[in-house]
C-alpha cells in the first residue's frame, strides 16, 4: 500500500481569473476541478484525494463523482484568503492528512494527466534511499543573467556557446509536491531536505494564472482533446 493522499487545494476568491477553477473550460462543465478530479482518480497507488475547498461549486462538483477515494473538507475561512501564505497552508495539512505521504498538486496544471502523476509517484517511491521528496521542475538551459553577469555559462571561455552545453537550472513549476507528511510536521515544509527533482517539459509546465493562460490552456486543450 503506497499511502498516497492528494492534498487539492481550491479557494473561491481568485482574483485574476474569475471563478477560474469551476467555469467551464474547453466546453467541459465543471471545468478545472473535473479535469484533474478525473485525472487524480485514474490513479490507482493513490489512496484519497483531500479537497480543500470554501467553495461550494468546487464541492458540487467533487460531489458528483461519488468516489469514496475524494475527502471534501471545508477550508477554515482564515486559510481562504487571497493573504492567506502558503506557508499558513502548510501548517494546516497535518490537521487533514494524519499519515502516509501527501501528494500536493493543483487543478491549474490540466496538462499534469494521470500518467505524469503515476510516474512522479513510481519514482518518488523508487529513490527513497537517497531522496526524501519529490517536486515538479522546469529544467532551463538558456543565457540566463543576473546584474554581475551570466550565471548559465562563463562568457570568458566562450561569448555565446551553443544553449545545449549551458548549465540546466531548474525552475519550480508547482505541478507536483509530494513528500511524507513528516516533512509539514517536523519542518513545516512540502519537500524534505532532499527532494528528487522532476522535470516536467512542454504542457505538463503551464500554471494557470492569468486570463491569457486560460485562454492559451483551452486552446491547446482542444487541439490535443478536442472539444
Amino acid at each position: 500500500m503506497t499511502n498516497i493522499n492528494v492534498f487539492l487545494p481550491m479557494r473561491k476568491g481568485s482574483e485574476r481569473v474569475a471563478n477560474k477553477n469551476t467555469k467551464d473550460f474547453a466546453g467541459i462543465s465543471g471545468g478545472l476541478t473535473y479535469i484533474k478530479l478525473s485525472q487524480l482518480l485514474e490513479v490507482e497507488e493513490i489512496s484519497s484525494i483531500v479537497v480543500s475547498t470554501d467553495d461550494e461549486r468546487v464541492k458540487e462538483i467533487a460531489s458528483a463523482f461519488q468516489s469514496n477515494r475524494i475527502k471534501i473538507i471545508d477550508r477554515p475561512a482564515a486559510l481562504a484568503s487571497s493573504s492567506t501564505s502558503t506557508d499558513d497552508l502548510i501548517r494546516y495539512v497535518p490537521s487533514v492528512i494524519e499519515e502516509g505521504n501527501v501528494l500536493w498538486t493543483h487543478v491549474t496544471s490540466p496538462f499534469i494527466d494521470s500518467r505524469i502523476y503515476r510516474k512522479a509517484i513510481l519514482t518518488f517511491l523508487s529513490n527513497l534511499n537517497i531522496c526524501d521528496s519529490l517536486m515538479s521542475v522546469t529544467q532551463i538551459q538558456k543565457f540566463i543573467w543576473d546584474e554581475n553577469g551570466p550565471i548559465t555559462y562563463d562568457s570568458s571561455v566562450e561569448k555565446w556557446p551553443r544553449t545545449q552545453t549551458l548549465k540546466p537550472i531548474f525552475e519550480v513549476n508547482s505541478g507536483i509536491f509530494l513528500a511524507n507528511i513528516k516533512a509539514y510536521t517536523l519542518t513545516n515544509n512540502r519537500i524534505g531536505s532532499a527532494p528528487t527533482l522532476f522535470a516536467t517539459d512542454g504542457l505538463a509546465a503551464l500554471d494557470i494564472d492569468w486570463n491569457e493562460d486560460f485562454e492559451l490552456a483551452e486552446a491547446l486543450w482542444i487541439k490535443r482533446h478536442g472539444t
